[in-house]
C-alpha cells in the first residue's frame, strides 16, 4: 500500500528517507504533484517509468531546493541566472548543458548532454528537497497519458500500490505543468508552455523561438529525432545470433560468440535492464570502437511494461543517421 504522509516535520522526514533509499514518493509543488525519485540513482529513476507505464525514456525534470544546487547540475548562462533570479522558485524549467561533474543519471537525462532543472515554489517541496540533499526527478504523478494530478487524492486514484508514499501538501495552486525553456542553443526555445507565460519570459529574454519555427528541421524537444544521440556504432535489433566482430547488448542468457558483452539483466528483469541501458550503450559504443568492432547487436526485449520503453530507445539508437 502507498503511505499517505502529512506535511508535518515527521512526514517530510519520512518522505526524504524513502527518496534517499531509492523509493518513489509523490509530492506537491505549485504546479502539479510530481512523482519523485533520487535523480542520481538509475534504479530509482527506472521505477518512475515502470510506475507511470511510460512508453519512452523521455528526459525528466530534476528538482532542487535553490538555484545554486540546480546550477551544479546544469551549466548556467548569464540568461539562465537572470531567469532564475526572476522566476525561481516557480513554474519554470530550464534545459541546460550538463555539468561535467554532475550527478543526475543518464536515465533521468535520457542519455542527452543536457539536463532539465527546476526550483519549485512551495514550503513543503522546498523542505523536502533540502532534506533529501540530492536532485529529485519528478514527472507528473499520474499514469502516462492521464490527466496530471493537482491533489493527493488524484495521485492515489491513479498510483495507489504502485508507489511508496504521497506527501500530502494540499491542492496545487497553479495546476498546470511548468513552462520548459531550452537554453542549450544560441537563442531560447520554448519546449512546453506552462505556468510562466511567454510574454513574461520575453521581458527577460527578448524573442523566444517556438517549436513550430523549426518544423521539419530540428526536434521540438530533446530526443524527438529518431536517431538523436545514437551511439557511434550501428545498432542491430532483435539479434538471435552474434558475430565475433559485434558487441552484444544482452538480456537474459547471453548468445555466445560476441567480441564484447554488456548484459542488461542476466535474470531478465526489465527494471534492472532499464536502469543499465544507457550505461551499457555508452560502454559498448566506446569500448567496442576501441576494439575495432563493427556494430552493437541488441538481443530481443519483451514488448511489455518497461520493455516498451527500452525497445523505443533501442529503435531510436538503430535508426539511420540523418545525412
Amino acid at each position: 500500500m502507498t503511505e499517505r504522509l502529512d506535511a508535518s516535520a515527521a512526514g517530510i522526514a519520512r518522505a526524504a528517507d524513502l527518496l534517499r533509499a531509492g523509493r518513489l514518493v509523490a509530492f506537491g509543488t505549485e504546479t502539479v504533484y510530481g512523482l519523485g525519485a533520487d535523480a542520481t540513482d538509475d534504479a530509482a529513476v527506472a521505477r518512475i517509468f515502470a510506475a507511470k507505464e511510460r512508453p519512452r525514456f523521455n528526459p525528466l525534470i530534476s528538482h532542487f531546493a535553490d538555484a545554486e544546487a540546480a546550477f551544479r547540475e546544469g551549466v548556467p548562462t548569464d540568461l539562465a541566472r537572470r531567469l532564475a533570479e526572476r522566476f525561481w522558485p516557480g513554474p519554470l524549467t530550464l534545459v541546460l548543458p550538463r555539468q561535467p561533474g554532475g550527478t543526475v543519471s543518464d536515465l533521468a537525462a535520457a542519455g542527452l548532454p543536457s539536463v532539465a532543472v527546476r526550483v519549485p515554489r512551495g514550503t513543503v517541496a522546498t523542505q523536502l528537497l533540502r532534506a533529501v540533499g540530492r536532485p529529485v526527478a519528478a514527472p507528473s504523478a499520474n499514469l502516462s497519458g492521464k490527466v496530471s494530478p493537482s491533489d493527493a487524492y488524484h495521485v492515489l486514484r491513479g498510483l495507489q500500490g504502485r508507489i511508496d508514499a504521497v506527501l500530502d501538501s494540499g491542492p496545487c495552486p497553479v495546476g498546470v505543468e511548468s513552462t520548459v525553456l531550452d537554453l542549450t542553443g544560441t537563442s531560447p526555445v520554448l519546449l512546453r508552455p506552462g505556468g510562466i507565460t511567454v510574454e513574461a519570459l520575453e521581458e527577460v529574454c527578448g524573442p523566444i523561438s517556438h517549436p513550430d519555427d523549426y518544423a521539419h528541421t530540428l526536434p521540438t524537444s530533446p530526443g524527438q529525432l529518431a536517431s538523436h544521440y545514437a551511439p557511434g556504432l550501428p545498432v542491430r535489433l532483435d539479434a538471435q545470433d552474434v558475430a565475433p566482430d559485434e558487441a552484444l547488448l544482452a538480456f537474459g542468457p547471453e548468445i555466445p560468440g560476441a567480441g564484447l558483452v554488456w548484459n542488461l539483466s542476466p535474470e531478465g528483469r526489465l527494471d534492472e535492464a532499464a536502469a543499465r541501458l544507457f550505461a551499457g550503450l555508452r560502454f559498448l559504443d566506446s569500448e567496442g570502437a576501441r576494439r575495432g568492432l563493427s556494430r552493437i547487436a541488441a538481443m530481443p526485449i519483451p514488448r511489455v511494461g518497461l520493455g516498451r520503453a527500452i525497445r523505443d530507445r533501442l529503435r531510436r539508437a538503430a535508426s539511420p543517421r540523418p545525412i
